[in-house]
């Protein structure tokens, strides 16, 4: 019980940084971005490269990582999403082009082979006589910290106070002045830095691939189906609940079987409960 009880955490902990990024630009621009999947990949491999061929100490290139996914993620709004704004339809098939892009990419640079990102914490720690590699530790604790320092963003500071508006009410937002291409830039910088975030501290226990991206979309899709579109505390509660059931169903049967959870709970949801736990109407 106590090795589920951790590495639910640690799972749940990872999906969701991945979910409250993908919860944070619907939340706010109203898009559902398929490339979401590419931040986390191109996190992972940008933390492979920087120490593999840069020799930049990990910290350091996890800084770089992170500043210059974030960055490419302002780029895809930009040039890609925003003149498709007004249509579902067109920035879900850019952002799609976008990811397949970026696969194709990773796949001409470093190849089909798995690669090895490096550990912050190569030791194990024991908690309560149940053996757990320090980096997965590391992983839960990163994700909290970075999970609480953007909540205390949005609801502390002027910028949060701007995205709180324009996820509210649009167009009383623009009224008033709140200039909302630059927030959606912004939203969208957090969304991809905490997308590489996620990829950089789960790389090292994770398959780091060139279709790495594909599953994370699915979770982080199912999940925020689950907690509701556009709602931040409903897909922190749905990534938990996510990796609590995965890790009790890869213990208690194969993890062969933990991918079909996420497709069950989405399916599930949207029979039984389209608006998931919290709704749209819950955002922030």
């Amino acid at each position: 019980m106590l090795e589920i009880l951790i590495f639910g955490a640690v799972t749940g902990a990872i999906y969701a940084m991945l979910a409250v990024g993908f919860t944070l630009i619907f939340g706010v621009a109203r898009v559902l971005n398929l490339a979401h999947g590419s931040f986390y990949a191109l996190g992972a491999y940008g933390a492979y490269a920087l120490t593999s061929s840069a020799k930049l100490p990990l910290w350091l290139a996890a800084i770089v990582t992170v500043a210059a996914v974030a960055l490419f993620g302002v780029v895809v709004e930009r040039v890609f999403i925003r003149p498709m704004r007004t249509s579902q339809l067109a920035v879900l098939m850019i952002s799609l082009a976008v990811a397949l892009v970026v696969e194709q990419m990773l796949f001409l640079v470093f190849g089909s082979e798995y690669r090895n990102v490096p550990s912050f914490v190569d030791t194990k720690v024991s908690i309560g006589g149940v053996d757990v590699a320090g980096q997965r530790l590391l992983a839960l604790v990163v994700s909290a910290l970075a999970i609480g320092a953007l909540y205390l963003f949005i609801q502390m500071s002027r910028l949060g106070s701007a995205i709180l508006a324009i996820s509210q009410d649009p167009e009383a937002a623009q009224y008033m002045g709140i200039p909302s291409d630059r927030i959606f830039s912004l939203v969208m910088a957090l969304s991809a830095a905490l997308a590489a975030l996620a990829g950089i501290m789960a790389g090292p226990f994770l398959s780091v691939n060139p279709s790495m991206h594909l599953l994370p979309i699915v979770k982080a899709f199912a999940i925020v189906v689950v907690g509701g579109l556009g709602s931040i505390p409903g897909s922190i509660l749905a990534a938990f609940m996510l990796g609590y059931a995965e890790t009790l169903v890869a213990y208690l049967g194969s993890s062969s079987w933990t991918e079909i959870v996420s497709v069950l709970a989405t399916l599930l949801m949207l029979v039984l409960r389209p608006a998931g736990f919290f709704g749209r109407r819950a955002a922030f």
